[in-house]
């Protein structure tokens, strides 16, 4: 099982575990294939996938504000090949100030 906690600490060190784990039970079977564990930032269908399930479903934001949480996070990871779709959608429940309705 990877680390997910002290990926989302590269981003954000004080990043709550708690928060972290909610995020991986929500996940669930997805993280269980390599394919589906990541986010490609590249490909606009995988972004509104993201916007559509999480921002909109899960947190309550839609439109422009998710979108720009969407490519907030994109761009802190884009160094990163292999984004981690747990890291990904805690740097967009960050920067939609949703953090702590998790």
């Amino acid at each position: 099982m990877t680390d997910y906690l002290a990926d989302v600490q590269k981003y954000d060190s004080g990043a709550d575990e708690a928060v972290v784990n909610k995020i991986v039970r929500y996940l669930g079977i997805a993280l269980r294939n390599k394919d589906s564990a990541l986010v490609s930032a590249s490909d606009p269908k995988e972004l509104e996938r993201v916007k559509e399930k999480w921002c909109e479903k899960k947190l309550g934001v839609g439109g422009a504000d998710a979108d720009t949480a969407i490519a907030a996070a994109a761009k802190a990871m884009a160094d990163d090949r292999s984004k981690s779709r747990v890291t990904f959608y805690y740097l967009v429940a960050k920067n939609l100030g949703k953090l702590q309705a998790l």
